[in-house]
């Protein structure tokens, strides 16, 4: 069963999109491979069909590096990373929760990090390399 469409959008608004979640915020984590550890972002799932962009989708820029396996979507305007669709499952988006509406990546007190340097599809673990933790202590 999808979930509510929730209403995203990138920083400067040039991009605008509705998200259909996989697991509500269940799906929660960070990657530790070079890109991800450089963006610093938080993401969620997302099915290929629950994302719609109705707003600049020719603001839009992709970026892929290594095997080129993985879309990184980013605004062309404000640079903000809004989704990609992952190598680990290319079924899926990983949606920035920072761009969804009412939502920070400090909303979570622990966020699980997956294994990303020794990728899962390079024949390395498919587990958890560590947690990043949140506290306002």
């Amino acid at each position: 069963m999808m979930s509510e469409k929730l209403k995203a959008q990138c920083h400067c608004g040039a991009v605008a999109f509705t998200v259909q979640l996989s697991d509500g915020f269940n799906t929660v984590r960070r990657c530790n491979c070079s890109f991800c550890r450089m963006r610093g972002a938080v993401a969620v799932s997302a099915p290929l069909s629950g994302i719609e962009v109705f707003k600049g989708k020719d603001k839009l820029n992709e970026y892929r590096f290594n095997t080129g396996t993985a879309v990184h979507y980013f605004c062309s305007v404000c640079g903000i990373y809004t989704f990609h669709q992952r190598r680990s499952n290319p079924d899926q988006y990983g949606v920035n929760v920072a761009c969804i509406a009412g939502v920070s990546p400090f909303d979570f007190a622990q966020v699980p990090v997956s294994e990303g340097v020794n990728h899962p599809s390079d024949g390395g673990s498919e587990g958890i390399a560590g947690y990043l933790r949140y506290s306002r202590e």
